[in-house]
């Protein structure tokens, strides 16, 4: 049994910095791949970045340069430091995990949570 939790999500303006948060209540949680996905209104959910159990990272390329992705395993969360946000950043962003300590796809994530806003201002 996977939970996920988002938190942190808000509404900022472009240029501005979010940083989102997932507790996670899982049974070793360091050996699961974790990302973040978003969903806009009307478009498809995409993958927004990711970190396997050694911290390898990916990013989308929309968000390269941009988005950190990061984990503390002693405390069962997953971070999103978003800075430079951009109006088209603005969707819903979820917290997911990957059943797979390494080489995370994105097609292998299957547990979620809620989802958390983010919403960015011209």
């Amino acid at each position: 049994q996977v939970q996920l939790v988002e938190s942190g999500g808000g509404s900022v303006q472009a240029g501005g910095s979010l940083r989102l948060s997932c507790a996670a209540s899982v049974y070793t949680y360091s050996r699961y791949c974790m990302g973040w996905f978003r969903q806009a209104p009307g478009k498809e959910r995409e993958g927004v970045a990711n970190i396997d159990s050694l911290s390898t990272t990916v990013y989308a390329d929309s968000v390269k340069g941009r988005f950190t992705i990061s984990r503390d395993n002693a405390k069962n969360t997953l971070y999103l430091q978003m800075s430079s946000l951009k109006p088209e950043d603005t969707a819903m962003y979820y917290c997911a995990a990957a059943s797979r300590a390494r080489w995370c796809q994105w097609r292998d994530f299957g547990y979620w949570g809620q989802g958390t806003q983010v919403t960015v201002s011209s």
